[in-house]
Protein backbone atom coordinates (compact mmCIF):
# COMPACT_ATOMS: atom_id res chain seq x y z
CA UNK A 1 0.00 0.00 0.00
CA UNK A 2 1.55 3.38 -1.00
CA UNK A 3 2.16 6.00 1.64
CA UNK A 4 -0.06 9.06 1.82
CA UNK A 5 1.68 12.36 1.05
CA UNK A 6 0.53 15.87 1.69
CA UNK A 7 1.36 16.89 -1.89
CA UNK A 8 -2.03 18.08 -3.16
CA UNK A 9 -2.87 19.88 0.08
CA UNK A 10 0.54 21.56 0.26
CA UNK A 11 0.37 22.67 -3.37
CA UNK A 12 -3.12 24.11 -2.80
CA UNK A 13 -1.90 25.97 0.30
CA UNK A 14 1.14 27.32 -1.54
CA UNK A 15 -0.92 28.41 -4.55
CA UNK A 16 -3.33 30.24 -2.26
CA UNK A 17 -0.46 32.18 -0.65
CA UNK A 18 1.21 32.99 -3.97
CA UNK A 19 -2.14 34.19 -5.32
CA UNK A 20 -2.49 36.61 -2.38
CA UNK A 21 0.93 38.06 -3.25
CA UNK A 22 -0.17 38.88 -6.79
CA UNK A 23 1.07 42.32 -7.76
CA UNK A 24 4.23 42.09 -5.68
CA UNK A 25 7.54 42.75 -7.38
CA UNK A 26 9.88 40.02 -8.63
CA UNK A 27 10.18 36.76 -6.73
CA UNK A 28 7.80 38.05 -4.07
CA UNK A 29 4.94 37.12 -6.37
CA UNK A 30 6.43 33.85 -7.63
CA UNK A 31 8.24 31.93 -4.88
CA UNK A 32 6.23 30.51 -1.99
CA UNK A 33 8.52 31.58 0.84
CA UNK A 34 8.89 35.15 -0.45
CA UNK A 35 5.17 35.34 -1.21
CA UNK A 36 4.37 34.21 2.32
CA UNK A 37 6.67 36.84 3.86
CA UNK A 38 5.18 39.54 1.64
CA UNK A 39 1.59 38.54 2.36
CA UNK A 40 2.07 38.36 6.12
CA UNK A 41 3.72 41.78 6.18
CA UNK A 42 1.02 43.22 3.92
CA UNK A 43 -1.66 41.91 6.27
CA UNK A 44 0.13 43.53 9.23
CA UNK A 45 0.24 46.85 7.40
CA UNK A 46 -3.42 46.53 6.46
CA UNK A 47 -4.41 45.91 10.09
CA UNK A 48 -2.29 48.81 11.37
CA UNK A 49 -3.39 51.21 8.65
CA UNK A 50 -7.09 50.63 9.24
CA UNK A 51 -6.47 52.38 12.57
CA UNK A 52 -4.16 55.01 11.06
CA UNK A 53 -6.81 55.93 8.47
CA UNK A 54 -9.14 57.02 11.27
CA UNK A 55 -6.36 59.23 12.69
CA UNK A 56 -5.70 60.81 9.31
CA UNK A 57 -9.35 61.63 8.74
CA UNK A 58 -9.77 63.23 12.16
CA UNK A 59 -6.66 65.31 11.48
CA UNK A 60 -8.11 66.39 8.13
CA UNK A 61 -11.40 67.40 9.76
CA UNK A 62 -9.61 69.41 12.45
CA UNK A 63 -7.53 71.19 9.78
CA UNK A 64 -10.64 72.15 7.80
CA UNK A 65 -12.50 73.37 10.88
CA UNK A 66 -9.47 75.35 12.04
CA UNK A 67 -9.01 77.02 8.64
CA UNK A 68 -12.57 78.34 8.49
CA UNK A 69 -12.71 79.19 12.20
CA UNK A 70 -9.58 81.36 11.85
CA UNK A 71 -11.15 83.22 8.93
CA UNK A 72 -14.00 84.03 11.29
CA UNK A 73 -11.71 85.24 14.09
CA UNK A 74 -11.55 82.16 16.29
CA UNK A 75 -8.92 79.52 16.87
CA UNK A 76 -9.89 75.87 16.62
CA UNK A 77 -9.80 75.35 20.38
CA UNK A 78 -11.86 78.49 21.04
CA UNK A 79 -14.41 77.39 18.45
CA UNK A 80 -14.77 73.89 19.93
CA UNK A 81 -14.89 75.28 23.47
CA UNK A 82 -17.58 77.78 22.46
CA UNK A 83 -19.67 75.06 20.85
CA UNK A 84 -19.42 72.89 23.97
CA UNK A 85 -20.43 75.79 26.21
CA UNK A 86 -23.45 76.52 24.01
CA UNK A 87 -24.41 72.81 24.05
CA UNK A 88 -23.99 72.28 20.31
CA UNK A 89 -23.09 68.61 20.04
CA UNK A 90 -21.66 68.11 16.56
CA UNK A 91 -18.67 65.89 16.00
CA UNK A 92 -15.64 66.96 13.97
CA UNK A 93 -16.73 65.02 10.90
CA UNK A 94 -20.05 66.85 10.79
CA UNK A 95 -18.43 70.22 11.47
CA UNK A 96 -15.89 69.69 8.67
CA UNK A 97 -18.68 68.70 6.29
CA UNK A 98 -20.62 71.84 7.21
CA UNK A 99 -17.47 73.96 6.75
CA UNK A 100 -16.99 72.60 3.22
CA UNK A 101 -20.61 72.32 2.06
CA UNK A 102 -22.33 75.25 3.80
CA UNK A 103 -20.01 78.02 5.09
CA UNK A 104 -23.01 80.24 6.03
CA UNK A 105 -24.18 77.71 8.62
CA UNK A 106 -20.60 77.43 9.87
CA UNK A 107 -20.54 81.23 10.34
CA UNK A 108 -23.69 80.99 12.45
CA UNK A 109 -22.08 78.27 14.55
CA UNK A 110 -19.00 80.47 14.99
CA UNK A 111 -21.19 83.35 16.16
CA UNK A 112 -22.90 81.09 18.70
CA UNK A 113 -19.47 79.94 19.87
CA UNK A 114 -18.29 83.57 20.25
CA UNK A 115 -21.39 84.47 22.26
CA UNK A 116 -20.87 81.48 24.56
CA UNK A 117 -17.23 82.46 25.12
CA UNK A 118 -18.12 86.11 25.89
CA UNK A 119 -20.91 85.33 28.37
CA UNK A 120 -18.60 83.60 30.84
Amino acid sequence: MPRVTAGPHTRRRHKRMVKKAKGAWGNRSRLYRRAKETTIKAMRYAYRDRKVRKRHFRSLWVTRINALARQLGLTYSQFINGLKRSNILLDRKQLAEIAVQDPKVFEQLAERAKQALNTR
